[in-house]
Parts: structure tokens; sequence; C-alpha cells
């Protein structure tokens, strides 16, 4: 039973079919979520963008990541490798090696501007990305996957993660994440803070 659990959690055949497999269970959830927002209400359709963004988020990064994070042959035995020149790893990568680093980090730059408008620009995007890919990089290290942590990942990570948000910029560039337009946002964040003064007076 466990070596038929390591065949679908431990190997990059076994992450993609279940990413496949639960993708009606995730849009149940957006559905759900968007549901639950509307009865609370939110208008519908910053419910289900805000529901979508969310879940998309996760559903799209968390099987790359994963996959990073699967141990090579040797984990545990050799300690961590570390590859800090920009470039020289990337002219040794396969044409599948590249793209798959560009898409580990696409779905936070689709859906993270149209959830949070703090982070609604390129840039930000970038930094987030960049912050998140050396998180994973340093796991590799610390945890001895048997894996390499390359500058180089890092920058195509946050480069995937870039293009996407510049690729989708026409969602989120235009009304912001919150739902709120840009007359009512100011008045409606001094009323959110008016609120939560007068209940801590209490």
């Amino acid at each position: 039973m466990f070596e038929g659990w390591a065949g679908w959690v431990g190997t990059f055949t076994g992450v993609v079919v279940i990413t496949v497999a639960v993708l009606p269970l995730t849009t149940l959830v957006v559905w759900l979520l968007a549901r639950r927002r509307v009865a609370e209400g939110a208008s519908r359709s910053w419910a289900w963008r805000a529901s979508l963004a969310e879940v998309g988020m996760i559903y799209g990064t968390v099987p790359w990541v994963w996959m990073i994070l699967l141990p090579g042959s040797r984990a545990g035995e050799v300690t961590g490798r570390l590859s800090l020149v920009p470039l020289r790893d990337l002219f040794a990568m396969s044409p599948g090696q590249i793209v798959g680093n560009l898409l580990v980090f696409a779905a936070l730059g689709v859906f993270v501007p149209l959830r949070f408008a703090a982070l609604a620009s390129t840039p930000r995007v970038l930094v987030l990305a960049a912050g998140c890919s050396v998180l994973v990089e340093t796991a590799q290290f610390v945890l001895q996957l048997d894996r390499v942590s390359s500058v180089d990942d890092v920058l195509l990570n946050a480069a995937g993660a870039g293009l996407a948000a510049f690729a989708s910029r026409r969602w989120w560039s235009g009304p912001r994440a919150d739902g709120l337009s840009a007359g009512r946002s100011g008045s409606a964040v001094r009323t959110g803070t008016a609120g939560f003064r007068a209940r801590w007076r209490r």
C-alpha cells in the first residue's frame, strides 16, 4: 500500500494524474466559495472573481512546487548543491525544463493581482514570485533532496510569473480586486477603520 501511494505522490506522472483528477473538486470549491460570498452580501461578480483567484492560485501552483520538491535517487545521501552564477545553468537546460520553470508560479502571476489590489502590478508579482522561488530552492538545499538549487531557476520562475501577470493585465488593471470602485474605496476603508476602532474601545 505504501509503495502504491508513493507511486502516486512521489512521481511526476502521479502528481499530474492527481492534479487532473481533482479538477472537478476544484471547480466545486470555487462554486461553493462564490455562493457563500454572495449569500453574505458580496456582489456576484466580485464573489466569483475572488473565489476563482484564490482557488486558482493554489491549484495552479501547489502541483508544480510538489514536483520540484520530489527527492532524487540519492536524497539524504548527498549534501545540497548550489549554483549561484546567473545564466550558467540556463544554457544547459532542455526546452522542457525551461518551460516547466516558467510555469511554476505562472498561476500566481495570473490570479494574485486579481485577488489582491496591493499586488496588482507586474513588478510586485515578480518580487513575490522571486521570493517564493528562493524559499523553494532553499528547501531543496536544506532538505538534501539530491537537486541543484540554482539562481537560474529563481530567474525563470519569476519571469514566468511576470509574463503571466503581463499577459493577464486586462483582467486586473481595471476594477479593483476588492470589488470596490476607485471612488468608494477610500470611504470604505475609512468606514472599516472607524468600525474597528469602535469595537476596540469596547
